[in-house]
């Protein structure tokens, strides 16, 4: 059964926090992409809980994490992540996160390596003039359309056509409860991330995973993180996309398993 805490920050935001699976297992923290809440997550943690206990929480301006809009970006959604280690009492966790909480992750990592024992970066970019960015024309067509197209081209972005699925039963399309100045504030967040400097200085043992299709964020992004982290893995999913880690949970989570038990061994 989920363990539904609040944990109040310094600055007084407060901040819902999830925990499930075995009370005395590793720490797994799961960090979701832009303006997407802990559901992200849903149908996707529990595959890990035969081992770890998994933590999640809202970030700033979602789900019920709701509160000032501030000048928020990933080095602060960083400082919230470490806020919310202590608060479970994890001394160290393995840290997943995917698309924008990729990039929370990458400076998690480099300024707390201590607490973190793993690190799993999927679909996600370095930052910065290093980064190659989805293109003008895709920014400019989610930027004009209306909320039912956008839905739908977010479905597209994210899934093949193998998957079967519909937007409805995703639940990594957006918080639907966000405001609007919520939303802009969170797209702020991901495009000032630049973590390049910082990524030789993580010392945890890390795994880049990304589909090869993956128009949000291309895939040479995995590479060129891969290749700046010390001793990186880089595995790709051939003809997917940006919500490849979902699609192809299965092989996912199996391939993180193995890198976990290897590192660990």
């Amino acid at each position: 059964m989920t363990l539904n805490t609040t944990l109040t920050t310094l600055d007084g935001f407060a901040l819902a926090v999830q925990q499930d699976g075995p009370d005395d297992g590793p720490t797994l923290l799961l960090l979701p992409g832009q303006a997407n809440s802990h559901r992200w997550w849903n149908g996707l943690r529990e595959r890990f809980h035969d081992r770890f206990r998994t933590v999640t929480f809202d970030y700033r301006g979602t789900g019920e994490s709701r509160g000032e809009i501030g000048p928020w970006t990933t080095r602060s959604f960083a400082d919230d992540a470490r806020a919310v280690l202590d608060h479970v009492g994890a001394d160290q966790a393995v840290v997943y996160g995917t698309s924008m909480g990729g990039r929370i992750a990458q400076f998690l990592a480099a300024r707390e390596p201590a607490r973190v024992s793993a690190l799993l970066l999927a679909c996600t970019t370095p930052g910065g003039e290093h980064a190659v960015e989805r293109s003008n024309e895709l920014r400019a067509r989610l930027g004009r359309a209306d909320a039912a197209t956008r839905l739908q081209m977010l479905f597209e972005l994210f899934y093949t056509p193998a998957w079967g699925g519909t937007p409805e039963s995703s639940t990594l399309l957006g918080d639907a409860s966000m405001t609007g100045p919520e939303r802009a504030a969170h797209l702020k967040v991901s495009d000032l991330h630049d973590a390049w400097e910082v990524l030789p200085e993580i010392t945890a043992p890390t795994l880049v995973l990304h589909g090869t299709d993956d128009e949000m964020a291309p895939v040479v992004n995995a590479e060129r993180i891969a290749g700046r982290i010390p001793g990186a893995q880089l595995r790709l999913w051939a003809g997917t996309r940006h919500g490849f880690f979902s699609e192809r949970a299965d092989e996912v989570t199996a391939e993180i398993l193995r890198f976990l038990d290897a590192e660990h061994s």
